[in-house]
């Protein structure tokens, strides 16, 4: 099976880089039934962290954000690929980008089991288009 690349949208928060915050992030999401496709967290300076929501629904996670008082970004994209586990899956799809020239800014991706994977990827807003027609992204 081809793995399947697609457009995404996302925003993150920014809350503070303390245990437990991801979670909390994470319950009110599913409290608000936003479904979320892939997210990724990390530190950031002055003791806070980033928290990227991947997601079908920007407008949903703003709306939680708010409620909760978390700063939410605009909306940014990216691209998530999903398909078959096996060597070499993530180096085509960043050769592809290589061989264009396209620097890629970040990239996440882990065995989801029963041969599957998934990969989340970002390149800068000015190569998007670029990247999304060598990726074949829909």
């Amino acid at each position: 099976m081809a793995d399947r690349v697609r457009k995404v949208n996302y925003c993150y928060v920014t809350v503070g880089a303390r245990a437990g915050q991801g979670a909390k992030v994470l319950s009110e999401m599913k409290k608000a039934g936003v479904n979320l496709l892939a997210f990724t967290g990390f530190p950031t300076k002055g003791g806070k962290a980033q928290i990227d929501l991947i997601c079908d629904s920007v407008t949903a996670v703003a709306r939680v954000a708010r409620k909760n008082g978390w700063r939410v970004s605009k909306t940014k994209k990216g691209f998530l690929v999903q398909g078959t586990d096996q060597v070499g899956a993530c180096h085509r799809h960043l050769q592809k980008l290589a061989d264009r020239k396209i620097n890629v800014t970040a990239a996440d991706a882990v065995a989801a089991g029963k041969g599957r994977y998934g990969m989340i990827l970002w390149v800068k807003p000015k190569d998007y288009g670029r990247a999304a027609r060598a990726l074949g992204a829909r």
